[in-house]
């Protein structure tokens, strides 16, 4: 056995009464057992509310879009939408016209953002059919529109699906400055019925009005302009690669962007979030492996005997400095260790159980999403390692120096 490690560790496990020395040990462990838990606890609620996240975007979002570079809307043209059909894995292309729109019902009104789209939108299976909480999914029957509104919006206007005494007046508003003076000209307006009601995340729900493209062109005037492109891949398509194909048919004129691209802001946002909160409870594992350092200090002046016999039976200065590495190593790793498996049960059981819920009655799911990854308990222990070697360090070197002294 290590003659550093062995020594170390009957220092430690000593069944001699326990003294000062010991209890500070065991306070150390269980910091850093208590800190390395709350770390795993928290990236892992991080990594499950970024899967969460994931999870609900992509069912509403397209699995690739293209929109314009500059501007926000585009020319479509059939063959343009041939061409991109025709590219191995493209299962599905919807023109879509997506603006703000001012809608009326009965008394209430709300700003939407209108979204119109093709006929083979309903293909794409976006709005699955238990995302429909009121009415049918339909967006035209025997030539008549019909919209589909968020959840939010009908809570807003108090929408009644099933009564078509009322339909949703829709209202766009123009450019002034091409108008002239005449206030009628200001607007364009349009009456369609509500069919549907949809279910799906908070910030869609409140917010969209889904009606058929021919609708929306006509109101915004749109013309032979849409404002994306929204493409389903065949079931075996990789995906980036149908997207790199579509980038390189199109040109520098258009952005095509995956599941990732399209709020690719808002995951940046949430990593740098998990970033800076791993780096704020690693500052409180430093704080809390304190002890360790001043446990060592201690056990390197109580055991000055025990180092000028080590010495005098010829162990060097850097046998003597590994053995309070050695020590502070076993604390922090026992501790580490303890707090790993800690954390892992609590994610365990909050995945299975639920022990803490999201306090809301509204919420997608009840209890605190986790998702437990490897790599962080690889990363929470290299941090301990690192942490545990730096504040080891100056101990074992002032043990090390009595070791010199005793046998000058």
């Amino acid at each position: 056995m290590n003659l550093p490690f062995f020594i170390a560790r009957r220092y430690l496990f000593s069944k001699r009464k326990a003294n000062f020395i010991n209890v500070i040990s065991i306070l150390s462990m269980g910091g850093v057992a208590f800190i390395t838990a709350a770390l795993i606890i928290v990236l892992s609620v991080f990594n499950g509310l970024e899967d969460l996240l994931r999870s609900l975007n992509n069912s509403f979002d397209p699995e690739i879009k293209v929109q314009a570079s500059v501007g926000k809307s585009f020319e479509v043209s059939d063959s343009m939408l041939a061409k991109i059909s025709a590219i191995p894995g493209v299962e599905v292309v919807t023109d879509v016209i997506e603006d703000y729109a001012y809608v009326r019902y009965r008394d209430a009104v709300q700003v939407v953002t209108l979204k119109g789209v093709g006929d083979n939108f309903l293909k794409q299976n976006r709005i699955p059919p238990e995302a429909m909480v009121e009415g049918e999914l339909k967006l035209e029957e025997n030539n008549i529109p019909y919209a589909i509104v968020g959840r939010g919006v009908q809570y807003t206007l108090s929408i009644a699906v099933n009564e078509p005494m009322y339909p949703l007046q829709v209202y766009y508003i123009k450019n002034a400055k091409s108008v002239g003076l005449d206030p009628s000209k200001l607007y364009a307006k349009k009456n369609i019925m509500p069919r549907g009601v949809f279910s799906i995340v908070q910030n869609f729900d409140e917010n969209y009005i889904i009606v058929p493209l021919g609708f929306a062109r006509e109101l915004l005037d749109y013309g032979d302009k849409r404002t994306s492109l929204e493409i389903k891949t065949s079931q075996n398509a990789d995906v980036f690669a149908v997207e790199a194909a579509i980038q390189n048919l199109l040109g520098t004129n258009f952005t095509v962007l995956n599941y990732e691209e399209q709020h690719q802001d808002l995951y940046k946002l949430l990593k740098m979030e998990k970033l800076f909160t791993f780096l704020a409870l690693t500052l409180l594992l430093v704080i809390g492996s304190i002890n360790i350092f001043f446990s060592l200090m201690m056990l390197a002046l109580e055991k000055k005997k025990d180092i000028s016999i080590l010495s005098a039976m010829g162990a060097d200065t850097s046998q003597i400095r590994n053995v309070f590495i050695a020590e502070g190593g076993l604390i922090a790793l026992l501790g580490a260790c303890t707090g790993l498996a800690l954390g892992g049960i609590f994610c365990w059981l909050q995945l299975n159980y639920g022990l803490i819920s999201m306090g809301m009655e509204t919420a997608v799911m009840q209890g605190y999403p986790v998702q437990v990854k490897l790599t962080d308990f690889f990363y929470t222990l290299i941090v301990v390692t690192i942490v545990t070697f730096l504040l080891s360090a100056y101990p074992a070197k002032l043990a090390s120096r009595f070791a010199a002294v005793k046998h000058l």
